[in-house]
Protein backbone atom coordinates (compact mmCIF):
# COMPACT_ATOMS: atom_id res chain seq x y z
CA UNK A 1 0.00 0.00 0.00
CA UNK A 2 1.05 4.00 -0.09
CA UNK A 3 2.35 5.58 2.26
CA UNK A 4 -0.61 7.62 3.34
CA UNK A 5 -3.11 4.10 3.53
CA UNK A 6 -0.05 2.94 5.88
CA UNK A 7 -0.52 5.99 7.86
CA UNK A 8 -3.81 5.64 8.03
CA UNK A 9 -3.74 2.00 9.39
CA UNK A 10 -1.63 3.32 11.94
CA UNK A 11 -4.28 6.16 12.87
CA UNK A 12 -7.03 3.73 13.06
CA UNK A 13 -4.55 1.40 15.34
CA UNK A 14 -4.15 4.41 17.77
CA UNK A 15 -8.02 5.07 17.74
CA UNK A 16 -9.06 2.01 17.96
CA UNK A 17 -7.56 1.73 21.64
CA UNK A 18 -9.48 2.19 24.83
CA UNK A 19 -7.58 5.42 25.94
CA UNK A 20 -10.30 6.33 29.15
CA UNK A 21 -7.29 5.58 31.66
CA UNK A 22 -4.46 6.77 29.80
CA UNK A 23 -1.82 9.81 30.70
CA UNK A 24 -0.79 12.16 28.58
CA UNK A 25 2.60 10.42 28.15
CA UNK A 26 0.79 7.08 27.09
CA UNK A 27 -1.33 8.30 24.61
CA UNK A 28 1.57 10.01 22.91
CA UNK A 29 3.66 7.20 23.26
CA UNK A 30 0.96 5.01 21.91
CA UNK A 31 0.47 7.47 19.26
CA UNK A 32 4.31 7.16 17.88
CA UNK A 33 3.81 2.80 17.88
CA UNK A 34 1.07 2.48 16.39
CA UNK A 35 2.11 5.12 13.53
CA UNK A 36 5.32 4.05 13.33
CA UNK A 37 5.23 0.27 13.28
CA UNK A 38 2.55 0.97 10.59
CA UNK A 39 6.04 2.63 8.40
CA UNK A 40 9.12 0.57 9.94
CA UNK A 41 9.13 -1.95 7.42
CA UNK A 42 9.27 0.62 4.30
CA UNK A 43 12.52 2.06 5.86
CA UNK A 44 14.35 -0.13 3.19
CA UNK A 45 13.80 2.56 0.91
CA UNK A 46 17.07 4.08 1.98
CA UNK A 47 18.59 1.38 0.50
CA UNK A 48 18.11 3.09 -3.08
CA UNK A 49 21.13 5.57 -1.39
CA UNK A 50 23.77 3.12 -1.53
CA UNK A 51 22.50 0.71 -4.22
CA UNK A 52 25.43 0.48 -7.32
CA UNK A 53 24.02 -2.91 -8.32
CA UNK A 54 20.30 -2.60 -9.43
CA UNK A 55 19.07 -4.44 -6.28
CA UNK A 56 16.44 -2.08 -5.14
CA UNK A 57 14.01 -3.66 -6.45
CA UNK A 58 14.28 -6.88 -4.73
CA UNK A 59 15.49 -5.04 -1.49
CA UNK A 60 12.52 -2.87 -1.35
CA UNK A 61 9.50 -4.76 -0.05
CA UNK A 62 12.21 -7.62 0.82
CA UNK A 63 13.19 -9.12 4.06
CA UNK A 64 11.88 -5.55 5.92
CA UNK A 65 8.22 -6.71 5.10
CA UNK A 66 8.81 -10.24 5.92
CA UNK A 67 6.12 -11.87 8.64
CA UNK A 68 9.35 -13.24 10.54
CA UNK A 69 10.82 -9.98 10.97
CA UNK A 70 7.54 -8.45 12.79
CA UNK A 71 8.65 -9.75 15.72
CA UNK A 72 11.70 -7.89 15.93
CA UNK A 73 10.20 -4.44 14.85
CA UNK A 74 7.34 -5.28 18.08
CA UNK A 75 10.61 -6.00 20.23
CA UNK A 76 11.85 -2.23 19.05
CA UNK A 77 9.41 -0.34 19.86
CA UNK A 78 8.65 -1.81 23.30
CA UNK A 79 12.27 -0.94 23.87
CA UNK A 80 11.42 2.57 22.97
CA UNK A 81 8.73 2.57 25.02
CA UNK A 82 10.16 0.83 28.01
CA UNK A 83 13.79 2.97 28.11
CA UNK A 84 12.14 6.63 26.81
CA UNK A 85 9.05 7.18 27.21
CA UNK A 86 9.21 4.68 30.72
CA UNK A 87 5.94 2.73 30.21
CA UNK A 88 5.67 -0.81 31.66
CA UNK A 89 4.06 -3.76 30.39
CA UNK A 90 3.92 -4.83 27.18
CA UNK A 91 0.73 -3.39 25.15
CA UNK A 92 3.05 -1.69 23.34
CA UNK A 93 4.88 -4.79 22.03
CA UNK A 94 1.55 -6.34 20.70
CA UNK A 95 0.49 -2.97 19.49
CA UNK A 96 3.67 -2.64 17.28
CA UNK A 97 3.09 -6.03 16.03
CA UNK A 98 -0.38 -6.00 15.08
CA UNK A 99 0.45 -3.12 12.96
CA UNK A 100 3.55 -4.70 11.46
CA UNK A 101 1.27 -7.51 10.85
CA UNK A 102 -1.09 -5.37 9.33
CA UNK A 103 0.94 -3.44 6.65
CA UNK A 104 3.06 -6.72 5.25
CA UNK A 105 -0.09 -8.55 5.30
CA UNK A 106 -2.12 -5.47 3.02
CA UNK A 107 1.16 -5.51 0.56
CA UNK A 108 0.52 -8.63 -0.46
CA UNK A 109 -2.99 -8.24 -1.77
CA UNK A 110 -1.93 -5.68 -4.31
CA UNK A 111 0.21 -6.08 -7.71
CA UNK A 112 3.43 -4.67 -6.26
CA UNK A 113 3.95 -7.86 -3.41
CA UNK A 114 6.51 -8.21 -0.78
CA UNK A 115 8.73 -10.75 0.15
CA UNK A 116 6.65 -12.25 2.68
CA UNK A 117 8.56 -15.57 3.80
CA UNK A 118 12.00 -14.30 3.01
CA UNK A 119 14.61 -15.39 4.06
CA UNK A 120 12.93 -18.43 3.59
CA UNK A 121 11.89 -18.12 0.37
CA UNK A 122 12.84 -15.52 -2.45
CA UNK A 123 9.18 -15.68 -3.89
CA UNK A 124 7.63 -12.33 -4.05
CA UNK A 125 4.13 -13.00 -2.55
CA UNK A 126 1.26 -10.99 -4.39
CA UNK A 127 -2.50 -11.38 -4.95
CA UNK A 128 -2.96 -8.23 -6.93
CA UNK A 129 -6.99 -7.85 -5.84
CA UNK A 130 -6.57 -4.76 -4.06
CA UNK A 131 -4.47 -1.68 -5.30
CA UNK A 132 -1.52 0.42 -3.79
CA UNK A 133 -3.90 3.11 -3.66
CA UNK A 134 -7.26 1.79 -2.09
CA UNK A 135 -9.42 4.81 -2.14
CA UNK A 136 -12.11 2.92 -0.36
CA UNK A 137 -10.22 2.09 2.56
CA UNK A 138 -9.32 6.20 2.85
CA UNK A 139 -13.50 6.77 2.50
CA UNK A 140 -13.86 4.21 5.65
CA UNK A 141 -11.12 5.67 7.41
CA UNK A 142 -13.10 8.95 6.83
CA UNK A 143 -16.25 8.19 7.50
CA UNK A 144 -15.03 6.38 10.71
CA UNK A 145 -13.16 9.78 12.34
CA UNK A 146 -16.21 11.91 10.80
CA UNK A 147 -18.75 9.77 13.03
CA UNK A 148 -16.83 10.13 15.98
CA UNK A 149 -17.33 13.91 15.78
CA UNK A 150 -21.01 13.54 14.77
CA UNK A 151 -21.82 10.92 17.68
CA UNK A 152 -19.71 12.17 20.76
CA UNK A 153 -21.87 9.82 22.77
CA UNK A 154 -20.16 6.71 21.07
CA UNK A 155 -16.83 5.84 22.12
CA UNK A 156 -14.42 6.51 19.61
CA UNK A 157 -12.59 3.24 19.69
CA UNK A 158 -15.85 1.44 18.95
CA UNK A 159 -16.86 3.58 15.91
CA UNK A 160 -13.07 2.92 14.64
CA UNK A 161 -13.28 -0.62 15.34
CA UNK A 162 -16.63 -1.18 12.97
CA UNK A 163 -14.26 0.79 10.26
CA UNK A 164 -11.83 -2.24 10.78
CA UNK A 165 -14.59 -4.66 10.37
CA UNK A 166 -15.50 -2.78 7.17
CA UNK A 167 -11.99 -3.00 5.46
CA UNK A 168 -11.20 -6.67 6.26
CA UNK A 169 -14.93 -7.10 4.27
CA UNK A 170 -13.55 -5.03 1.45
CA UNK A 171 -10.64 -6.60 1.20
CA UNK A 172 -12.69 -10.26 1.28
CA UNK A 173 -14.55 -8.77 -1.29
CA UNK A 174 -12.34 -7.30 -3.58
CA UNK A 175 -9.97 -10.46 -2.95
CA UNK A 176 -12.80 -13.48 -3.90
CA UNK A 177 -14.22 -11.13 -6.99
CA UNK A 178 -10.31 -10.95 -8.06
CA UNK A 179 -9.78 -14.93 -7.29
CA UNK A 180 -12.85 -16.21 -9.37
CA UNK A 181 -11.72 -14.01 -12.01
CA UNK A 182 -8.29 -15.40 -12.05
CA UNK A 183 -9.44 -18.94 -12.03
CA UNK A 184 -11.72 -18.05 -15.37
CA UNK A 185 -9.12 -16.94 -17.08
CA UNK A 186 -6.25 -19.52 -15.75
CA UNK A 187 -6.92 -22.13 -18.02
CA UNK A 188 -6.28 -19.74 -21.07
CA UNK A 189 -2.96 -18.75 -20.38
CA UNK A 190 0.69 -20.31 -19.53
CA UNK A 191 1.29 -17.49 -17.21
CA UNK A 192 -1.20 -15.15 -15.64
CA UNK A 193 -0.81 -12.04 -13.20
CA UNK A 194 -3.75 -9.66 -12.04
CA UNK A 195 -3.82 -6.45 -11.00
CA UNK A 196 -6.73 -4.52 -8.93
CA UNK A 197 -7.77 -0.85 -10.30
CA UNK A 198 -8.49 2.07 -8.66
CA UNK A 199 -12.26 1.32 -9.10
CA UNK A 200 -13.77 -1.27 -6.74
CA UNK A 201 -14.53 -4.60 -7.90
CA UNK A 202 -12.80 -3.88 -11.48
CA UNK A 203 -9.37 -5.82 -12.31
CA UNK A 204 -7.14 -6.08 -15.20
CA UNK A 205 -5.75 -9.32 -16.33
CA UNK A 206 -2.58 -9.83 -17.69
CA UNK A 207 -2.01 -13.24 -19.32
CA UNK A 208 1.01 -14.47 -21.16
CA UNK A 209 1.60 -17.33 -24.03
CA UNK A 210 4.86 -17.71 -25.43
CA UNK A 211 5.36 -14.45 -26.74
CA UNK A 212 1.82 -12.93 -26.62
CA UNK A 213 1.01 -10.77 -23.28
CA UNK A 214 -2.96 -9.88 -23.71
CA UNK A 215 -4.24 -7.20 -21.06
CA UNK A 216 -8.13 -7.55 -20.18
CA UNK A 217 -10.13 -5.19 -18.46
CA UNK A 218 -12.56 -6.87 -16.41
CA UNK A 219 -15.06 -7.35 -13.03
CA UNK A 220 -17.57 -10.18 -12.22
CA UNK A 221 -20.41 -6.87 -13.25
CA UNK A 222 -19.19 -5.81 -16.78
CA UNK A 223 -18.29 -7.17 -19.72
CA UNK A 224 -14.88 -8.31 -20.41
CA UNK A 225 -12.53 -5.33 -22.87
CA UNK A 226 -10.16 -6.81 -24.15
CA UNK A 227 -7.62 -3.99 -23.97
CA UNK A 228 -4.27 -4.63 -26.28
CA UNK A 229 -2.35 -7.69 -27.02
CA UNK A 230 1.55 -7.18 -26.89
CA UNK A 231 4.25 -9.13 -28.53
CA UNK A 232 7.34 -9.92 -26.49
CA UNK A 233 10.58 -10.28 -28.81
CA UNK A 234 11.57 -13.39 -26.42
CA UNK A 235 14.63 -14.41 -28.80
CA UNK A 236 16.82 -11.37 -27.48
CA UNK A 237 19.62 -11.93 -25.95
CA UNK A 238 19.70 -9.98 -22.87
CA UNK A 239 23.22 -10.66 -21.49
CA UNK A 240 24.31 -7.35 -23.02
CA UNK A 241 20.98 -5.68 -21.20
CA UNK A 242 21.75 -6.91 -17.52
CA UNK A 243 25.32 -6.35 -18.20
CA UNK A 244 24.86 -2.81 -18.30
CA UNK A 245 22.19 -2.09 -16.36
CA UNK A 246 21.97 -4.46 -13.19
CA UNK A 247 18.28 -2.67 -12.16
CA UNK A 248 17.17 -4.79 -15.36
CA UNK A 249 18.60 -8.41 -14.30
CA UNK A 250 16.98 -7.29 -11.14
CA UNK A 251 13.30 -6.98 -12.78
CA UNK A 252 13.68 -9.87 -14.55
CA UNK A 253 13.66 -11.97 -11.42
CA UNK A 254 11.45 -9.90 -9.69
CA UNK A 255 8.91 -9.83 -12.26
CA UNK A 256 6.38 -12.85 -12.66
CA UNK A 257 7.02 -12.04 -16.45
CA UNK A 258 8.46 -9.25 -18.57
CA UNK A 259 7.71 -7.67 -22.16
CA UNK A 260 11.06 -7.72 -23.86
CA UNK A 261 11.49 -4.80 -25.95
CA UNK A 262 13.85 -4.66 -29.43
CA UNK A 263 13.17 -1.23 -31.14
CA UNK A 264 15.30 0.65 -33.17
CA UNK A 265 17.24 2.98 -30.50
CA UNK A 266 16.97 0.85 -27.61
CA UNK A 267 16.41 -3.03 -26.36
CA UNK A 268 14.69 -3.18 -22.92
CA UNK A 269 12.02 -4.94 -20.56
CA UNK A 270 9.17 -4.15 -18.51
CA UNK A 271 6.58 -5.50 -16.42
CA UNK A 272 3.09 -5.56 -18.36
CA UNK A 273 1.07 -5.63 -14.41
CA UNK A 274 1.76 -1.56 -15.01
CA UNK A 275 1.05 -1.24 -18.67
CA UNK A 276 -1.19 2.06 -18.32
CA UNK A 277 -1.61 4.17 -22.07
CA UNK A 278 0.98 2.43 -24.09
CA UNK A 279 4.00 1.90 -21.93
CA UNK A 280 4.85 0.54 -18.16
CA UNK A 281 5.63 2.54 -15.54
CA UNK A 282 8.07 -0.20 -14.69
CA UNK A 283 10.61 -0.77 -17.40
CA UNK A 284 14.78 -1.16 -17.51
CA UNK A 285 15.88 -0.61 -21.27
CA UNK A 286 19.58 0.24 -23.01
CA UNK A 287 20.34 2.22 -25.57
CA UNK A 288 22.13 1.13 -28.85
Amino acid sequence: MDTITHTLFGFGIYQSVNKEKMSKKEKYALLITSIGASQIPDIDVISQFWDTTGQYQMWHRGITHSIFLAPIWALLFYIINRFIFKIKGFQSYFIALLAVFIHNTSDVFNAWGTGYLEPFSAVRLTFGTVPIVDLVIWFIFLLSFVASKVYPKVQTYLLFRIGWILIVLHIAVQSIQGSILYKKYKLDYQELALSASFIPWHYTIIGKNDDTIDIINDSLLTKAEFVERITSNNEVDLDLLFAENPAAATLYQWSPFVVVVDEKKRIGIYDPRFYRNGESFLGEYLDK
